[in-house]
């Protein structure tokens, strides 16, 4: 099955939730009591939320913590629907689960990020999918961040005849300290969205975020950048939860924060808008070009270092080029992080082009 497929899938429509109005799933990472379950489920229904999410096996990085409270959280569930009339949604990770969920009713299945990160994995619950044409089942992204890799695993998902097929983005993971829990990688969902313009595409703030104070900004990313709806972990008593409790929120903080949120129109008419974004292309156009002009100087020193028998790398006058350029953007208000990750960028570029010609035979 070709990536071409993914262009056939088609928007996913949820009972209760109006056209145009962001898609909101929200519930605690797991489900640890029935009473949890259950308050949280009536606190966020009279809200207005559609769909209850909530974990029921939990994959752990480290063994020996909470890892869901298992099948007896299927019940939990089913009564989070026959109580409030919410979809009910639960992570899968392995044949049994599915099964499980299925026999359960669970309208909606969702494979994490370690899941949609391994093949094997993504194709037997695939097969496990085969027949059941009316569940709803969403990816999340792999942990690396590989568009191919994510693609893949909603293939093998399309490839078993399930064609309610949603993702959600929910970061990546890096090494080293950061602001967010995962690298959002902006670029990577924008780049399925092409591939999939109908899909529906979720992000979850909280799994980004990794502390419940940005949720609100990164859920305002997201509606501000064209995702179909917002993933988020919500909680009763939070501080307590037994899972990513710095992450989630209160349904009434919940609350507050959907209040807060702005649903700007996907069809700009203002003219000034369709001027700015002419700026943008015209700057654009004139970094190509500039790019362009560069890797040709660089190439030029690559013949001189050749024909003199010089080192391509010269570590010294990389770092030198590093700090002015540092230097430079800090005295034009530029983030020095950023403009580090892209004069490396530039950098590599220029090696690769150079050593090329050192691959050439005279």
């Amino acid at each position: 099955m070709s990536y071409h497929a993914l262009q056939d899938i088609q928007p996913l429509r949820f009972n209760g939730v109006r056209d145009g109005s962001p898609i909101i799933i929200a519930g605690p990472c797991s489900a640890e009591t029935e009473r949890q379950t259950l308050d949280t489920a009536h606190a966020l229904s009279a809200m207005g939320v559609k769909v209850f999410r909530a974990g029921i096996w939990k994959p752990r990085t480290m063994p020996g913590g909470f890892e869901g409270v298992g099948d007896k959280g299927l019940a939990w569930l089913q009564a989070v629907k026959r109580e409030t009339g919410m979809a009910v949604a639960t992570e899968v990770a392995t044949v049994e689960h599915v099964r499980a969920a299925l026999d359960a009713g669970i309208d909606i299945l969702w494979m994490g990020a370690r899941t949609s990160a391994n093949p094997f994995a993504m194709q037997d619950i695939a097969d496990a999918l085969q027949g059941h044409d009316d569940v709803t089942v969403l990816v999340k992204n792999p942990v690396n961040p590989d568009l191919d890799l994510w693609l893949g695993a909603l293939l093998r998902i399309m490839g078993a005849g399930i064609t309610r097929l949603g993702a959600v983005h929910r970061g990546f993971s890096s090494a080293g300290a950061h602001i967010y829990r995962n690298d959002p990688q902006w670029h990577i969902p924008f780049d399925l969205r092409r591939m999939a313009p109908h899909m529906t595409i979720l992000c979850d703030p909280s799994h980004i975020g990794g502390k419940r104070q940005y949720v609100e900004q990164l859920s305002q990313i997201a509606l501000d950048t064209g995702f179909d709806g917002l993933m988020i972990e919500s909680h009763c008593e939070p501080d307590k939860a037994l899972s990513d409790s710095a992450q989630q929120v209160t349904p009434a903080v919940l609350q507050g924060i959907l209040q807060r949120l702005v649903v700007r129109s996907g069809v700009p008419v203002e003219d000034e808008l369709s001027l700015l974004r002419q700026q943008i292309d015209d700057c654009d156009h004139e970094l190509l070009a500039v790019l362009t002009r560069r890797m040709s100087v660089a190439r030029e020193i690559g013949r001189f270092k050749k024909e003199n028998n010089l080192r391509v790398v010269q570590p010294q006058r990389y770092q030198d080029m590093i700090d002015a350029r540092l230097d430079e953007a800090s005295h034009l208000g530029l983030n020095q992080d950023f403009t580090q990750r892209v004069m490396q960028a530039i950098h590599e570029e220029s090696v690769r082009q150079q050593l090329s010609l050192f691959e050439k035979k005279d």
